[in-house]
């Protein structure tokens, strides 16, 4: 399972390639301002996610380091994306059962 910051990375980069201000824009407002990632934080995670090969910079330039998911990040992200849609199933069916 990944982490909710990197979840929330990684979802920002589903759509196309990033730096890493912009990314930290997109996950507050992907998550409606629940996650917040410092700079510390974001490089750390991309310092992860490179090492794992889910994630590769696709560009440098003026100081800015562009990033993208690569096929095997793609292929994580949507597993991941799986494996909440069916915790999420589950607690709502859960929750159906609680009600008074």
């Amino acid at each position: 399972p990944l982490s909710e910051t990197t979840y929330y990375t990684m979802l920002g980069l589903a759509g196309e390639p990033m730096h890493g201000y912009a990314l930290m824009q997109k996950v507050s407002e992907t998550s409606q301002g629940t996650v917040s990632l410092g700079a510390g934080t974001l490089y750390t995670i991309f310092s992860t996610l490179e090492k794992e090969n889910l994630i590769e910079m696709v560009s440098e330039a003026d100081r800015r380091k562009t990033y993208a998911l690569t096929p095997k990040g793609k292929q994580v992200l949507l597993l991941q994306i799986r494996r909440l849609e069916i915790m999420t199933q589950n607690g709502q069916n859960a929750a159906n059962l609680l009600e008074i």
